[in-house]
């Protein structure tokens, strides 16, 4: 499918799901929509990802067959100024696939537009209507689960989930990403955003999914939220409890002190934020941080060996930048405990 990514004056830092669609996603990228970078390519911002033309408006994207909403704002909201490219992509007849919390099929001009022009408005972020409370039966399924976990939002969880799982894949293991937010989703053609659903069925959402992915030998459960979190650690304790992980990997932005968006808070030492995963997890599942994964996009290759030699010692785990470099010592941890 040849798409466009709506990512205006976010590209790339603040469009996430963007920039996972790049990355992971096999989707053909025509053009990335930014008003503020247009004129440029994706290339002059990141490395390592699919290249497309950076344009101001869906007017200048080429023929393509769907519109994705590549940013992810806090409470997730539809912008106003948005709407000009959604209506533009909807009169071509392209679909438009969003992960928001506000649904782009119960706005009316949206609905009417794609029922003219034969297109489809897809809401990922959506959760299925049968729904339950938890069994507690995740844990019986033969695949060895690994959950990342983070330290804060934007931690690399869904990032970590894929490289890991990319890395399985080239040693020949039959591995599997169970997405649990709208990026993982529109990477991935499945799965359920978890922070949709109501808060009694979030763990029996993620039992759900787990379980349907459980035919595979290892699975790498995208986590959301964080457990410390103010806003969001509802979310990541569902998905915790639900998925019945036999792993841990502990995911962290290297240097950051305070939690994203809400300076006031600060992150709990990394030793402290692992016992405290492990503490919640011991009830249901007993997993333990066997790994960290450590982004270090901000710093020199110098500054951010130091800083990943730092996160090391405070876990006693191996850990790995997974973008930068290779994943491979924390693969082998993980595999280490399968079967055990």
């Amino acid at each position: 499918m040849r798409i466009a990514l709506l990512a205006h004056g976010n590209f790339p830092d603040d469009a996430k799901t963007a920039v996972g669609v790049l990355r992971y996603s096999d989707h053909d990228a025509v053009a990335v929509l930014d008003r503020d970078r247009a004129g440029d390519r994706v290339s002059d911002h990141l490395p390592d990802v699919q290249d497309a033309p950076i344009v101001s408006s869906f007017a200048d994207v080429p023929d393509c067959d769907a519109l994705v909403i590549g940013i992810a704002p806090i409470g997730g909201g539809f912008e106003k100024g948005w709407r000009p490219d959604v209506t533009a992509a909807l009169r071509r007849g392209c679909d438009v696939i969003a992960g928001l919390h506000d649904p782009l099929a119960d706005d009316e001009e949206f609905a009417r537009l794609a029922a003219q022009h034969d297109a489809e408005l897809r809401d990922v972020r959506q959760p299925p209507d049968d729904l339950t409370v938890a069994n507690g039966t995740a844990g019986e399924v033969d695949a060895h689960v690994v959950l990342t976990v983070g330290t804060d939002c934007s931690s690399g969880k869904m990032t970590g989930s894929f490289e890991l799982r990319d890395a399985a894949r080239e040693r020949g293991i039959d591995a599997e990403v169970v997405p649990t937010g709208q990026t993982g989703i529109m990477i991935a053609g499945w799965g359920i955003a978890i922070d949709r659903v109501i808060s009694d069925f979030a763990a029996g959402a993620t039992e759900h999914i787990v379980e349907q992915a459980g035919d595979h030998d290892l699975l790498f459960v995208e986590g959301q939220g964080a457990l410390a979190h103010p806003a969001y650690s509802g979310v990541t304790t569902a998905i915790l409890h639900g998925a019945q992980p036999d792993s841990l990997v502990l995911c962290h932005v290297a240097g950051r002190e305070r939690v994203g968006g809400y300076d006031s808070f600060r992150l709990p030492d990394t030793a402290d934020y692992a016992d405290l995963y492990e503490s919640m997890a011991a009830p249901i599942s007993g997993a333990t941080v066997e790994a960290g994964l450590l982004n270090t996009a901000e710093y020199d290759r110098e500054t951010a060996n130091e800083h990943l030699e730092t996160y090391a010692d405070a876990l006693d785990t191996p850990v790995a930048d997974p973008v930068r470099d290779d994943v491979d010592a924390v693969l082998d941890r993980l595999l280490a405990g399968v079967g055990e």
